[in-house]
């Protein structure tokens, strides 16, 4: 992996085994990165995604291996209890052009991946939600 500054914009690289996840994590806690917007492409060929039900308050996970295109992978990063928090959607393509997606949980790089983080002043804080279960945009901090 390897990334540049230019003033309020991150350019990034991950390279062939990286873990996307993982490594925007780093780059977030490397460069200071408290709030920002997310926006990549790139090839994968092991990754998991998932849906949420809300009715359930549970994650559904589909695991996914070989040759796939990152179609589209959007997201935010913010803080939770002082921590990075990754907030990502990724969309995929195969072969045939069948494209599957979904909440990122994990994916491994096949080639590249190359990144674009907006980084934003200020910080905005997540809190556990009780109706939906999720870790809600908090803005009272």
């Amino acid at each position: 992996m390897e990334y540049r500054r230019f003033e309020n914009t991150i350019v990034a690289r991950l390279d062939r085994g990286e873990e996307i996840t993982a490594q925007l994590k780093l780059i977030a806690q490397k460069a200071g990165v408290r709030l920002g917007m997310v926006n990549a492409l790139g090839a994968v060929d092991d990754f998991t995604v998932g849906v949420y039900n809300v009715a359930e308050q549970k994650y559904y996970k589909n695991h996914f291996a070989g040759a796939y295109e990152i179609v589209s992978l959007h997201g935010n990063i913010s803080e939770m209890d002082g921590e990075c928090y990754l907030h990502l959607h990724m969309s995929a393509g195969d072969a045939e052009g069948h494209v599957v997606g979904g909440h990122l949980n994990e994916a491994r790089i096949s080639a590249t991946c190359e990144i674009f983080i907006t980084c934003l002043e200020g910080s905005v804080g997540r809190k556990k939600d009780a109706v939906t279960g999720l870790n809600l945009y908090d803005f009272t901090k």
